[in-house]
Parts: C-alpha cells; sequence; structure tokens
C-alpha cells in the first residue's frame, strides 16, 4: 500500500512536542519562539514546522506588520477538525528515489553528498572556541538523528564506536532503494559531524542486520589540514 495510512500521521517525540507547542499558544508563532519552546536546534524546529504544514497539522502565514522591513513567517496549529485528507508520501518517495536510481550515474553518491547538506543543514553548530570531543560529539550526532525519527542507541566502545539505529522513519522506502536511502542516511551522519567539527567521522552503515536495527559505524576523522 502506497498510500498512508490512516488520516492523523504518527509524530516522532519533536514533532508531536513542536505541535503541542503551536497548540498551547493559541496564536500565530515565529519558528524562533517555537524553537525555544521546544528545546530545538532552531533549523530542526523549522523542519518540523514545515513537515507539520505538510501534513496540514499546521498553517504557515506572513506575519502582519505595522512597520517597514520584511514581514516574518509564523505558525499556528491547524484546527483539529480540518480534514486531512489521503496523503501519499510514501508513493512520493517511491517515484522520487527511482528516478535518482534510474536516472543518475552514480546515485549513492549523489544521496550521500544531498544526505551531508542536509545533515549540516540540522546540525546545532558550537561556538568557534568550543572544542568538541569524541562523546560531545556522539551526543551531537544522536540528537539529531533523534530528532529525524531514528532511535539512535549508545555507543558503547569508544575505541569502535558503533552506533545502533532500531527505528527508519523510511522503512519501506530504503528495502526498496537501499542503494539511495542508506547513501542518504549515511551522508546525514557525515555532514552532522562535520558540522560540529567532530573528530569523529561515519565510515559505513550496515542495514537491516536485523529487520529494526542498522548499525552506524564510526571511526577516527582525518586530521583537518
Amino acid at each position: 500500500m502506497l498510500t498512508d495510512a490512516g488520516a492523523t500521521p504518527v509524530l516522532g517525540e519533536s514533532r508531536a512536542r513542536v505541535l503541542n507547542v503551536l497548540r498551547a499558544a493559541g496564536e500565530p508563532m515565529p519558528v524562533q519562539d517555537v524553537a525555544q519552546r521546544a528545546g530545538l536546534h532552531l533549523n530542526t524546529a523549522r523542519f518540523h514546522l514545515d513537515a507539520l504544514v505538510d501534513a496540514g497539522l499546521a498553517e504557515r502565514e506572513a506575519e502582519s506588520r505595522t512597520v517597514p522591513g520584511r514581514p516574518r513567517m509564523v505558525y499556528r496549529a491547524a484546527p483539529s477538525d480540518a480534514p486531512a485528507g489521503q496523503r501519499s508520501y510514501r508513493l512520493l518517495a517511491e517515484m522520487l528515489t527511482s528516478v535518482v536510481a534510474g536516472s543518475l550515474p552514480d546515485p549513492s553518491q549523489a544521496a550521500v553528498t544531498a544526505g551531508e547538506a542536509w545533515g549540516r543543514y540540522l546540525a546545532d553548530r558550537p561556538a568557534p572556541s568550543q572544542r568538541v570531543d569524541a562523546a560531545e560529539g556522539v551526543r551531537r550526532l544522536s540528537a539529531v538523528l533523534a530528532d529525524v525519527g531514528f532511535a539512535p542507541g549508545e555507543v558503547r566502545d569508544p575505541a569502535n564506536p558503533v552506533m545502533p539505529l532500531r527505528h527508519c522513519p523510511f522503512l519501506e522506502v530504503a528495502a526498496e532503494h537501499r542503494e539511495v536511502v542508506c547513501s542518504l542516511h549515511l551522508g546525514l551522519m557525515r555532514g552532522v559531524l562535520g558540522e560540529v567539527r567532530a573528530p569523529l567521522a561515519a565510515d559505513r552503515l550496515e542495514p537491516f542486520v536485523e529487520p529494526s536495527l542498522c548499525l552506524a559505524h564510526l571511526r577516527a576523522a582525518d586530521p583537518r589540514p
């Protein structure tokens, strides 16, 4: 079945928190206020707000201004009785990954490159003076992955760091287009670790070692020039 099941989408913890912030406010909110109240990075909050708009659970509009200047975009929770309609995001994902897999000369590398760009965008960049060690790098990576919808587990061996991922938010599409979707996830992790200046790199992703378990293998990053 390629249509999304149910009229109400299942939300991850962070996205549900963003929606609850909008519902509690009772008035339109700029993304900065949403991020602060939800305890999320600004770009992560914007990512979830846009997804809520796409799902019909939130509304986006330009803020009314009485002074010169470009108006901010503000968000409000959609009325709870608004009809959601049938969603087919899985079908869209299947179609787009098919285009990537069938049209590009190197779809895996293209997916890695795209994932790296999104990883840099979603990462919470540290201050220039802040030193990020391996443990902090793992914590920041885990936070981004959890916000996106993965269920990252604990990295138990610092000498051979492996992060278990116990939930894939794109499971059905990944099963059909592993070379694209898993490469996208690998690039996402590389982008996050690079953006936060962690002394780690995502070496490889071992998909589906169990039906609901993938393993992200990390390694010491190459010395920076």
